[in-house]
């Protein structure tokens, strides 16, 4: 999938435009009708899911964050709150109804957004001016994709990820697991009870031992 040029740094300040829920709900609502494969509710994600995924993330030290598949902004704008001023957000998304929505929503210079497939995640990392990631977030329905591109993702998540970085998941069912354990071998699993559905996470890091490998 050929990509539209990354998102230019600006030397603007910070900016992040408030966007209504209901603006939000209904860009959301609209690309769920139109791809329900591509989006794994009908309901965005919850604060209480947000909090969970990122709670656990060192931002002190992280300099790129990867986000697949951002949608209308639900994780893109609680990470931009928390990112140290000088990381950088890439993120990717297939959908271009959202590249644009983003586009138009968000005016961070922090922030950088591609059009493709996340399996092409080591190209995107490198035109952003990057080697490797810290942390890469996915709300990817993984149990919906085409055979054989969850695989893709997760093999080449693992290989942009720097040694000790992780690989942060949440989907509404475990069958992303089974596609993480050949690539991630230290993986945490949580159920968050207060999103609607219950949510699970997962949290899969790349060891020092497998990045010396690869």
């Amino acid at each position: 999938m050929a990509s539209i040029p990354l998102k230019k740094t600006k030397p603007a300040a910070k900016a992040l435009r408030p966007a209504s829920f209901l603006g939000q709900w209904g860009m959301f609502f609209r690309q769920f009708v139109k791809h329900p494969g591509m989006i794994g509710s009908i309901i965005p994600s919850s604060s209480a899911l947000v909090d969970a995924v990122l709670d656990g993330v060192d931002w002190q030290r992280t300099r790129l964050f990867v986000e697949y598949g951002p949608g209308v902004g639900t994780f893109t704008r609680p990470i931009l709150e928390r990112m140290h001023p000088d990381a950088t957000l890439l993120a990717i998304d297939l959908n271009l109804d959202f590249v644009a929505w983003l586009e138009a929503q968000i005016d961070d210079p922090r922030l950088r957004i591609a059009h493709g497939s996340a399996a092409d995640v080591r190209r995107f990392v490198k035109e952003a001016g990057y080697r490797q990631a810290d942390y890469i977030l996915s709300g990817i329905p993984f149990s919906t994709l085409p055979s054989g591109v969850g695989e893709t993702i997760c093999a080449e998540t693992c290989s942009v990820l720097k040694p000790g970085g992780s690989f942060l998941v949440y989907q509404y069912s475990a069958y992303v697991r089974q596609l993480l354990t050949p690539y991630f071998g230290e993986i945490s699993e949580r159920v968050e009870w207060r999103n609607i559905p219950p949510c699970r996470t997962f949290n899969a890091m790349r060891e020092e031992a497998l990045a010396q490998a690869a």
